[in-house]
């Protein structure tokens, strides 16, 4: 894969291109590191990290949206570092397959927007009433640029590493093709139960009455 300036983008009318790439040691293998950027928005700078050669049919992926808080943080009130993690692990056990990284933080509304919807839940609310009392919607997520990403690395069909059935629809609106869902069921501690019970009941996260929610 060869790096092209983001000037070139533009110039080019591309959808999509590679802006740097490098092979890197982590706690789970080494991993190849990608780094795309997509003509809805130049500045954010999404990430493919892939295990082996994975293209063809049936890839395990996990398409993962930004969470700085509980990455980079530590926070506890949501579940997605840890699943983050189990997909990495997941990809590297495997030996081949893709976790794809999103810049689009708090479900895409964004850092600052985010904080205030936690402000809005220490105060009693659900993240689905907290989005709304800041006049934001409940998911403002989207997927184009993951959709981009598997196209230009050969994958042709996907097992979809996620408990999100509006995930599974819109990367098939995007075309791409998703065989199965593989779930990623990271159990609830105190601080998660209620946000991760509210995945459920209101946003239609497929996760079972077995881990305790």
């Amino acid at each position: 894969m060869t790096a092209v300036r983001r000037t070139d983008l533009v110039r080019q009318g591309d959808e999509l291109v590679i802006d740097a790439e490098a092979t890197i040691p982590t706690k789970h293998g080494v991993l190849r590191f990608v780094v795309f950027r997509h003509a809805d928005d130049l500045s954010k700078e999404h990430v493919a990290i892939l295990a082996g050669e994975p293209t063809g049919a049936d890839v395990l992926v996990r398409v993962h949206s930004e969470c700085m808080t509980s990455e980079v943080f530590g926070s506890l009130k949501c579940d997605c570092a840890e699943q983050l993690d189990r997909a990495l692990l997941a990809i590297a056990e495997e030996g081949c397959g893709v976790v794809l990284y999103l810049r689009q933080e708090g479900r895409g509304i964004g850092l600052s927007d985010k904080i205030r919807a936690y402000a809005l839940q220490a105060d009693g609310v659900d993240t689905v009433d907290a989005n709304r009392a800041l006049g934001l919607p409940d998911d403002a997520r989207r997927y184009d640029a993951a959709a981009a990403m598997l196209r230009r690395l050969g994958v042709r069909s996907v097992a979809l590493m996620t408990n999100n059935p509006d995930k599974v629809e819109a990367l098939r609106d995007l075309g791409i093709e998703v065989l199965r869902r593989v779930p990623v069921i990271v159990p609830p501690q105190r601080f998660s139960r209620a946000y991760l019970a509210t995945k459920r009941s209101r946003m239609r996260h497929l996760l079972p009455h077995a881990v305790g929610l």
